[in-house]
Parts: structure tokens; C-alpha cells; sequence
């Protein structure tokens, strides 16, 4: 398949499959009349990124995980280069969660603190009649 229909199978735009090119992620082989060719292993490698892509994983994060594809496994987390890359990812996650969790209680002390304030600094007046003679 060509390099547009690539694009449009995977969900990605012609310059993305460049740079994958480029980067040396995306096999860089080239038809008799010198355009771009691309086959079914080609989209399951860019559907392998596009997946860790939307789990937070950086671009080079990708690469055991589609060298583990080119090496003929059936998925790309096959290997224990994958495996590892997971790991790390998790470990930096729980740090992020972890992280997280001591910002939010003392955003909730913080919001705990202001709201006392709040309720003792700023009572409403009493209300005042804007007419000063006797009701009838």
C-alpha cells in the first residue's frame, strides 16, 4: 500500500509516517517507481506506537516494542525489552500517583482553611430597610 492509504489505515497524517521514517521506526522501502511501500506488518507496527502513544508512552518508549514486532513476534510486548519499558512506565506512574495524591490533600486542607475563613470573615449583614418612615 502506499504511504496515503498507510495514513488513513492507521489514523495518522503523511508527515507522522515521515518522521516515523526518519526516526528509523517505520521501514523505509521504496517501489520500482520510487514511491513509498508499506504492508500489513507496517500497520500493525504503527497501531503497536499509536496504542502506547495513548497510554503516555514517549516516542523512543516505542521502539523495543516495534523491534520486538520486526522480529517476528506476535506482539510487540513479547520481548523482554517491552517487559521492561513497561515496568518503568509503571514505576513512574506510581510516582505520579503518589505525587498526586500529597497535591490533592493539601489543596483540600487549603480549601478546608479558606472555607472557615470565609464563613466567619464574610457574614452576611444584617438586612436594612431602604425607606425610612413607618410602614403603613
Amino acid at each position: 500500500m502506499r504511504i496515503g492509504e498507510l495514513a488513513r489505515r492507521a489514523g495518522v497524517t503523511t508527515r507522522t509516517l515521515r518522521y516515523y521514517e526518519s526516526r528509523g521506526l517505520l521501514p523505509a522501502r521504496r517501489g520500482d517507481n520510487g514511491h513509498r511501500t508499506y504492508g500489513e506488518d507496517d500497520l500493525r507496527l504503527l497501531r503497536q506506537i499509536r496504542v502506547l502513544q495513548d497510554f503516555g508512552f514517549g516516542l523512543e518508549e516505542t521502539r523495543p516494542f516495534v523491534e520486538c514486532l520486526r522480529a517476528g513476534h506476535p506482539s510487540g510486548d513479547a520481548c523482554p525489552a517491552s517487559l521492561a519499558v513497561y515496568r518503568r512506565k509503571l514505576t513512574g506512574l506510581d510516582a505520579l500517583i503518589d505525587q498526586l495524591g500529597t497535591v490533592r490533600a493539601q489543596v483540600a486542607a487549603h480549601l478546608e482553611a479558606a472555607e472557615a475563613t470565609a464563613a466567619t470573615a464574610y457574614e452576611a449583614p444584617e438586612p436594612r430597610c431602604q425607606f425610612g418612615g413607618p410602614t403603613p
